[in-house]
């Protein structure tokens, strides 16, 4: 795994397919592997630039202190034996920033934190299928 810089974050980004809908939620998905990179997420950060994101892997919760930005947030499953796409447990729209911490999402096993609007672009909901994987290069 490579590291973009930034603690626990890999250089190489992930895409996020929603396989259901055959819409793509982010084209360029860095991965929160690390206990630091899941603790600091996004803060920090000005923005969130339209096909960015954070997949934060094996979390059932985010918070959103010291936010400089609302989010979209999609709470995925485990993945399936066929195909490894993931099923949407939970969709978050505009979480607002500086709003402590998101409720636990039981059965969730990762997170995709997503530009505010992501969600109803894409026509994600619960039920449809996610699949990430390895960006060309």
């Amino acid at each position: 795994m490579v590291s973009s810089g930034r603690a626990g974050l890999t250089a190489r980004p992930l895409i996020a397919r929603n396989v259901t809908r055959d819409t793509v939620l982010a084209t360029d998905l860095e991965s929160g592997d690390g206990l630091w990179a899941k603790f600091m997420g996004l803060m920090g950060r000005r923005s969130l630039p339209v096909g960015g994101g954070l997949w934060l892997p094996e979390s059932n919760g985010i918070h959103m202190m010291f936010m400089r930005f609302p989010i979209d947030a999609v709470f995925v499953g485990k993945p399936s034996v066929e195909g490894g796409a993931r099923v949407v447990i939970s969709v978050h729209s505009a979480l607002p920033a500086w709003r402590g911490l998101v409720p636990l999402v039981r059965g969730a096993h990762g997170v995709l934190e997503l530009p505010t609007g992501t969600i109803a672009s894409t026509g994600t909901v619960v039920g449809d299928r996610i699949a990430l994987e390895r960006a060309a290069g």
